[in-house]
Protein backbone atom coordinates (compact mmCIF):
# COMPACT_ATOMS: atom_id res chain seq x y z
CA UNK A 1 0.00 0.00 0.00
CA UNK A 2 1.11 3.71 -0.74
CA UNK A 3 2.16 5.04 2.50
CA UNK A 4 1.02 8.41 0.93
CA UNK A 5 -2.59 7.74 0.81
CA UNK A 6 -2.80 5.21 4.37
CA UNK A 7 -4.64 6.65 7.11
CA UNK A 8 -3.08 9.02 9.00
CA UNK A 9 -3.30 8.45 12.97
CA UNK A 10 -4.32 11.47 14.98
CA UNK A 11 -1.75 13.06 16.55
CA UNK A 12 -3.89 13.43 19.98
CA UNK A 13 -3.23 9.80 20.54
CA UNK A 14 0.06 10.23 20.70
CA UNK A 15 -0.15 12.25 24.17
CA UNK A 16 -0.19 10.77 27.62
CA UNK A 17 -3.62 12.08 28.73
CA UNK A 18 -5.69 10.91 25.77
CA UNK A 19 -6.94 7.38 26.66
CA UNK A 20 -9.83 4.91 25.45
CA UNK A 21 -12.74 5.92 27.33
CA UNK A 22 -15.36 3.99 29.03
CA UNK A 23 -19.15 3.66 28.85
CA UNK A 24 -19.10 4.08 25.12
CA UNK A 25 -20.75 2.43 21.23
CA UNK A 26 -21.00 2.06 18.16
CA UNK A 27 -24.55 3.96 16.48
CA UNK A 28 -26.21 0.87 14.20
CA UNK A 29 -26.16 2.20 10.59
CA UNK A 30 -23.91 5.10 11.31
CA UNK A 31 -20.56 3.87 10.24
CA UNK A 32 -17.61 5.45 12.64
CA UNK A 33 -20.35 7.18 14.67
CA UNK A 34 -20.79 6.62 18.79
CA UNK A 35 -23.03 6.91 21.73
CA UNK A 36 -21.49 7.55 25.02
CA UNK A 37 -22.97 6.28 28.02
CA UNK A 38 -21.13 8.23 30.79
CA UNK A 39 -23.69 10.95 31.11
CA UNK A 40 -27.33 11.37 30.50
CA UNK A 41 -26.78 13.57 27.58
CA UNK A 42 -25.69 10.07 26.04
CA UNK A 43 -24.23 12.18 23.12
CA UNK A 44 -24.47 10.49 19.52
CA UNK A 45 -20.49 12.14 18.61
CA UNK A 46 -19.84 11.82 14.58
CA UNK A 47 -16.53 11.17 13.48
CA UNK A 48 -13.67 13.82 14.40
CA UNK A 49 -16.28 15.41 16.72
CA UNK A 50 -16.57 16.27 20.75
CA UNK A 51 -19.37 15.11 23.41
CA UNK A 52 -21.20 18.25 24.57
CA UNK A 53 -18.61 18.25 27.47
CA UNK A 54 -15.74 19.07 24.83
CA UNK A 55 -13.25 16.40 26.79
CA UNK A 56 -14.07 13.14 24.91
CA UNK A 57 -13.59 12.86 20.85
CA UNK A 58 -14.44 10.12 18.44
CA UNK A 59 -11.34 9.51 16.70
CA UNK A 60 -11.92 6.80 13.85
CA UNK A 61 -14.90 5.87 14.97
CA UNK A 62 -13.76 4.65 18.73
CA UNK A 63 -14.36 7.26 21.81
CA UNK A 64 -11.57 8.80 23.55
CA UNK A 65 -10.82 10.64 26.76
CA UNK A 66 -8.73 14.23 26.16
CA UNK A 67 -7.89 14.85 30.12
CA UNK A 68 -7.19 11.71 31.26
CA UNK A 69 -4.87 13.39 34.38
CA UNK A 70 -4.67 16.59 32.65
CA UNK A 71 -5.25 18.56 36.38
CA UNK A 72 -5.86 21.83 36.51
CA UNK A 73 -6.02 21.82 40.27
CA UNK A 74 -4.30 19.93 42.98
CA UNK A 75 -5.28 21.33 46.66
CA UNK A 76 -5.60 20.26 49.92
CA UNK A 77 -8.46 21.40 51.47
CA UNK A 78 -11.09 21.22 54.83
CA UNK A 79 -13.63 18.38 53.65
CA UNK A 80 -16.18 20.64 54.86
CA UNK A 81 -15.35 22.74 51.77
CA UNK A 82 -17.16 19.85 49.99
CA UNK A 83 -19.11 20.70 51.53
CA UNK A 84 -19.45 17.19 53.24
CA UNK A 85 -20.03 18.22 57.00
CA UNK A 86 -21.47 14.63 58.34
CA UNK A 87 -18.63 12.77 56.77
CA UNK A 88 -15.09 12.13 59.21
CA UNK A 89 -15.31 15.61 59.95
CA UNK A 90 -12.51 17.81 60.35
CA UNK A 91 -10.91 15.78 57.80
CA UNK A 92 -8.20 16.89 55.15
CA UNK A 93 -8.51 16.03 51.27
CA UNK A 94 -6.79 16.39 48.45
CA UNK A 95 -9.13 18.17 45.90
CA UNK A 96 -7.94 17.87 41.58
CA UNK A 97 -9.85 18.68 38.72
CA UNK A 98 -9.36 18.82 34.93
CA UNK A 99 -11.20 21.08 32.47
CA UNK A 100 -14.95 20.68 31.01
CA UNK A 101 -18.03 20.16 32.10
CA UNK A 102 -21.64 18.36 30.63
CA UNK A 103 -23.59 21.15 32.04
CA UNK A 104 -23.72 24.91 30.66
CA UNK A 105 -24.13 26.89 33.79
CA UNK A 106 -24.47 30.39 32.94
CA UNK A 107 -23.25 31.59 36.35
CA UNK A 108 -21.04 29.12 36.79
CA UNK A 109 -18.31 30.75 39.49
CA UNK A 110 -15.51 27.97 37.61
CA UNK A 111 -16.34 28.87 34.60
CA UNK A 112 -12.84 28.80 33.64
CA UNK A 113 -11.81 25.69 34.02
CA UNK A 114 -15.56 23.92 33.31
CA UNK A 115 -16.36 25.34 30.11
CA UNK A 116 -13.25 25.44 28.63
CA UNK A 117 -13.40 23.80 25.26
CA UNK A 118 -10.97 22.36 23.67
CA UNK A 119 -11.66 24.56 20.66
CA UNK A 120 -10.53 27.54 22.93
CA UNK A 121 -7.39 25.19 24.12
CA UNK A 122 -6.97 22.10 26.29
CA UNK A 123 -4.61 23.07 29.12
CA UNK A 124 -3.28 21.75 32.65
CA UNK A 125 -0.57 19.34 33.87
CA UNK A 126 -0.37 15.42 32.91
CA UNK A 127 -0.16 13.79 36.59
CA UNK A 128 -0.05 10.27 36.94
CA UNK A 129 -2.70 8.20 39.14
CA UNK A 130 0.31 7.32 41.52
CA UNK A 131 1.33 10.91 41.72
CA UNK A 132 -1.72 11.66 43.17
CA UNK A 133 -1.93 9.06 45.91
CA UNK A 134 1.68 10.24 46.64
CA UNK A 135 1.19 13.51 47.08
CA UNK A 136 -2.49 12.56 49.17
CA UNK A 137 0.14 10.47 51.28
CA UNK A 138 2.51 13.17 51.63
CA UNK A 139 0.30 15.90 52.42
CA UNK A 140 -1.52 13.92 55.44
CA UNK A 141 -4.31 13.90 53.31
CA UNK A 142 -7.15 11.55 54.64
CA UNK A 143 -8.45 11.45 51.22
CA UNK A 144 -9.24 12.77 47.41
CA UNK A 145 -11.91 14.49 46.33
CA UNK A 146 -12.48 14.93 42.85
CA UNK A 147 -14.14 18.00 42.36
CA UNK A 148 -14.09 21.83 40.91
CA UNK A 149 -15.44 20.41 37.46
CA UNK A 150 -17.78 17.75 37.09
CA UNK A 151 -15.93 14.62 37.60
CA UNK A 152 -17.76 12.57 36.06
CA UNK A 153 -16.40 14.04 32.85
CA UNK A 154 -13.17 12.30 33.31
CA UNK A 155 -14.18 9.21 34.65
CA UNK A 156 -11.59 6.91 33.70
CA UNK A 157 -9.18 8.87 35.69
CA UNK A 158 -11.14 9.00 38.61
CA UNK A 159 -11.24 5.50 38.84
CA UNK A 160 -7.78 4.73 38.12
CA UNK A 161 -6.81 7.70 41.44
CA UNK A 162 -9.68 6.24 43.56
CA UNK A 163 -8.67 2.53 43.15
CA UNK A 164 -5.09 3.25 43.70
CA UNK A 165 -6.22 5.36 46.71
CA UNK A 166 -8.19 2.44 48.29
CA UNK A 167 -5.56 0.35 48.22
CA UNK A 168 -3.88 2.64 50.54
CA UNK A 169 -6.52 3.33 52.97
CA UNK A 170 -7.52 6.96 51.74
CA UNK A 171 -11.41 8.20 51.20
CA UNK A 172 -12.94 9.29 47.81
CA UNK A 173 -15.40 11.72 47.69
CA UNK A 174 -16.45 13.36 44.48
CA UNK A 175 -18.33 16.57 44.14
CA UNK A 176 -21.44 16.66 41.34
CA UNK A 177 -24.08 17.55 39.27
CA UNK A 178 -25.60 13.96 39.63
CA UNK A 179 -26.37 13.63 36.07
CA UNK A 180 -24.63 10.64 35.62
CA UNK A 181 -25.84 7.75 33.65
CA UNK A 182 -26.57 4.26 35.84
CA UNK A 183 -23.72 2.37 34.08
CA UNK A 184 -21.29 5.42 35.45
CA UNK A 185 -22.66 4.82 39.39
CA UNK A 186 -22.13 1.05 38.42
CA UNK A 187 -18.39 2.07 37.81
CA UNK A 188 -17.34 4.12 40.19
CA UNK A 189 -19.41 3.01 42.90
CA UNK A 190 -16.72 0.36 44.36
CA UNK A 191 -14.37 3.30 45.28
CA UNK A 192 -16.27 5.95 45.71
CA UNK A 193 -17.12 6.61 49.32
CA UNK A 194 -19.15 10.18 49.36
CA UNK A 195 -20.41 12.11 47.03
CA UNK A 196 -22.00 15.88 47.54
CA UNK A 197 -24.60 15.92 44.84
CA UNK A 198 -25.22 19.62 43.77
CA UNK A 199 -29.02 21.06 42.62
CA UNK A 200 -29.60 24.04 41.46
CA UNK A 201 -32.45 26.43 41.14
CA UNK A 202 -34.49 23.78 43.06
CA UNK A 203 -34.24 21.55 40.88
CA UNK A 204 -36.65 23.24 38.49
CA UNK A 205 -37.26 22.16 34.97
CA UNK A 206 -37.39 25.59 33.57
CA UNK A 207 -34.40 26.92 35.04
CA UNK A 208 -32.32 24.10 34.28
CA UNK A 209 -33.57 24.20 30.62
CA UNK A 210 -33.22 28.07 30.21
CA UNK A 211 -29.99 28.47 32.56
CA UNK A 212 -28.20 25.12 32.77
CA UNK A 213 -29.18 23.37 29.01
CA UNK A 214 -30.52 20.26 30.36
CA UNK A 215 -33.97 18.98 30.01
CA UNK A 216 -34.46 17.21 32.54
CA UNK A 217 -32.77 17.21 35.76
CA UNK A 218 -35.18 14.49 37.25
CA UNK A 219 -32.14 12.31 36.13
CA UNK A 220 -30.56 13.51 39.10
CA UNK A 221 -32.88 11.78 40.84
CA UNK A 222 -32.61 8.51 39.90
CA UNK A 223 -28.80 8.92 40.15
CA UNK A 224 -28.53 10.09 43.99
CA UNK A 225 -30.91 6.65 44.90
CA UNK A 226 -28.41 4.41 42.64
CA UNK A 227 -25.58 6.09 44.63
CA UNK A 228 -27.89 5.56 47.75
CA UNK A 229 -28.50 1.23 46.87
CA UNK A 230 -24.46 1.30 46.56
CA UNK A 231 -23.83 2.62 50.37
CA UNK A 232 -21.98 6.16 49.15
CA UNK A 233 -22.63 8.98 52.12
CA UNK A 234 -24.99 11.45 50.39
CA UNK A 235 -25.08 15.45 51.29
CA UNK A 236 -27.31 17.77 49.19
CA UNK A 237 -26.57 21.16 47.99
CA UNK A 238 -28.93 23.98 46.30
CA UNK A 239 -27.10 26.82 44.62
CA UNK A 240 -30.27 29.31 45.27
CA UNK A 241 -30.02 32.07 42.28
CA UNK A 242 -32.16 34.95 43.57
CA UNK A 243 -35.11 36.00 41.08
CA UNK A 244 -34.70 32.99 38.93
CA UNK A 245 -34.38 30.44 41.24
CA UNK A 246 -35.51 30.85 44.21
CA UNK A 247 -38.52 29.32 44.01
CA UNK A 248 -40.08 28.41 47.42
CA UNK A 249 -42.38 26.05 45.98
CA UNK A 250 -38.98 24.01 43.97
CA UNK A 251 -37.38 24.31 48.06
CA UNK A 252 -40.97 22.78 49.35
CA UNK A 253 -40.12 19.80 46.82
CA UNK A 254 -37.13 19.11 46.68
CA UNK A 255 -36.65 19.16 50.78
CA UNK A 256 -39.58 16.51 50.76
CA UNK A 257 -37.97 14.29 47.92
CA UNK A 258 -34.90 14.37 50.37
CA UNK A 259 -37.06 13.61 53.53
CA UNK A 260 -38.78 10.55 51.54
CA UNK A 261 -36.09 9.14 49.99
CA UNK A 262 -32.58 9.63 51.74
CA UNK A 263 -34.28 10.55 55.40
CA UNK A 264 -34.85 13.86 57.32
CA UNK A 265 -31.36 13.78 58.68
CA UNK A 266 -29.74 13.79 55.60
CA UNK A 267 -27.40 17.36 55.38
CA UNK A 268 -29.11 19.86 53.09
CA UNK A 269 -26.57 22.56 52.32
CA UNK A 270 -27.88 26.53 50.40
CA UNK A 271 -25.09 27.97 48.92
CA UNK A 272 -26.03 31.88 48.60
CA UNK A 273 -26.12 34.61 46.47
CA UNK A 274 -27.82 36.61 49.01
CA UNK A 275 -28.19 35.02 53.33
CA UNK A 276 -32.05 36.92 53.65
CA UNK A 277 -33.42 34.41 50.24
CA UNK A 278 -31.27 31.54 52.08
CA UNK A 279 -32.87 32.04 55.54
CA UNK A 280 -36.27 32.10 53.86
CA UNK A 281 -35.70 29.01 51.87
CA UNK A 282 -33.93 26.96 54.54
CA UNK A 283 -37.35 27.73 57.05
CA UNK A 284 -39.45 25.97 54.24
CA UNK A 285 -36.45 22.84 54.48
CA UNK A 286 -36.77 22.55 58.19
CA UNK A 287 -40.75 22.83 58.26
CA UNK A 288 -40.35 20.03 54.67
CA UNK A 289 -38.79 17.88 57.68
CA UNK A 290 -34.83 18.34 56.99
CA UNK A 291 -33.49 18.01 60.34
CA UNK A 292 -29.72 19.29 59.10
CA UNK A 293 -29.89 22.48 57.07
CA UNK A 294 -27.45 24.24 56.54
CA UNK A 295 -26.55 28.00 55.26
CA UNK A 296 -22.79 28.16 52.85
CA UNK A 297 -20.47 31.41 52.35
CA UNK A 298 -21.88 33.05 54.88
CA UNK A 299 -19.12 33.28 57.74
CA UNK A 300 -20.80 33.54 61.08
CA UNK A 301 -24.24 32.33 60.21
CA UNK A 302 -25.99 30.31 62.58
CA UNK A 303 -26.96 27.72 60.45
CA UNK A 304 -23.09 26.96 59.30
CA UNK A 305 -22.96 25.25 62.91
CA UNK A 306 -24.70 21.41 63.75
CA UNK A 307 -27.12 20.94 66.30
CA UNK A 308 -28.57 17.86 68.74
CA UNK A 309 -31.94 16.87 66.72
CA UNK A 310 -33.10 15.97 70.27
CA UNK A 311 -32.03 18.57 72.57
CA UNK A 312 -30.82 21.27 70.18
CA UNK A 313 -27.07 21.81 71.70
CA UNK A 314 -24.69 23.32 69.10
CA UNK A 315 -22.65 20.06 68.93
CA UNK A 316 -20.13 21.16 65.97
CA UNK A 317 -19.26 24.94 65.59
CA UNK A 318 -17.77 26.10 62.63
CA UNK A 319 -16.64 29.59 60.75
CA UNK A 320 -16.90 28.87 57.41
CA UNK A 321 -15.54 25.66 56.59
CA UNK A 322 -13.27 25.06 59.71
CA UNK A 323 -14.65 23.23 62.99
CA UNK A 324 -13.72 25.28 65.68
CA UNK A 325 -14.78 23.01 68.48
CA UNK A 326 -16.13 19.98 68.69
CA UNK A 327 -18.17 18.59 71.05
CA UNK A 328 -19.51 14.57 69.89
CA UNK A 329 -17.96 11.57 71.49
CA UNK A 330 -16.30 9.16 69.63
CA UNK A 331 -19.81 7.97 68.54
CA UNK A 332 -20.88 10.96 67.77
CA UNK A 333 -23.10 11.09 70.60
CA UNK A 334 -24.53 14.64 71.82
CA UNK A 335 -22.42 15.30 75.43
CA UNK A 336 -25.93 16.37 76.81
CA UNK A 337 -28.63 13.88 75.60
CA UNK A 338 -26.71 11.18 73.77
CA UNK A 339 -28.82 10.90 70.72
CA UNK A 340 -26.38 9.64 68.09
CA UNK A 341 -26.26 12.30 65.40
CA UNK A 342 -26.06 10.91 61.54
CA UNK A 343 -22.02 11.56 60.74
CA UNK A 344 -20.38 8.57 59.58
CA UNK A 345 -16.85 8.36 60.57
CA UNK A 346 -14.59 9.39 63.50
CA UNK A 347 -13.68 13.19 63.81
CA UNK A 348 -9.74 13.93 62.36
CA UNK A 349 -9.35 17.38 63.75
CA UNK A 350 -7.73 20.17 62.11
CA UNK A 351 -4.63 20.61 63.62
CA UNK A 352 -2.93 19.44 60.43
CA UNK A 353 -3.96 22.85 58.26
CA UNK A 354 -1.97 24.45 61.16
CA UNK A 355 1.52 22.84 59.22
CA UNK A 356 0.00 23.38 56.03
CA UNK A 357 -0.16 27.36 56.95
CA UNK A 358 -4.35 27.02 55.68
CA UNK A 359 -4.99 28.55 59.17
Amino acid sequence: MDASKAPQRDQLLERPHVRPAVLWKPVPGKQGWVKCDLCERRCIIAPGRYGACGVRKNIGGKLYTLVYGLLTAMNVDPIEKKPLFHFYPGSAVLSISTVGCNFFCKFCQNWEISQSRLEKGLYGRYVPPEEVVEAALRTGADGIAYTYNEPTIFLEYVIDVARLAKKHGLLNMMVTNGYATPEAVEEMAPYMDAATVDFKGGANREFYKRYIGVLDPEKIFNTILAMKEHGMWIEITNLVVPQIGDKEDDMRRLARWIVENLGPETPFHLLRFFPQILERLADIARKEGLVHVYIGNVPGHPLEHTYCPRCGLRVITRRSVWITRYKLDKDNRCPRCGYKLNIRGEYRGTSRFLLLGYI
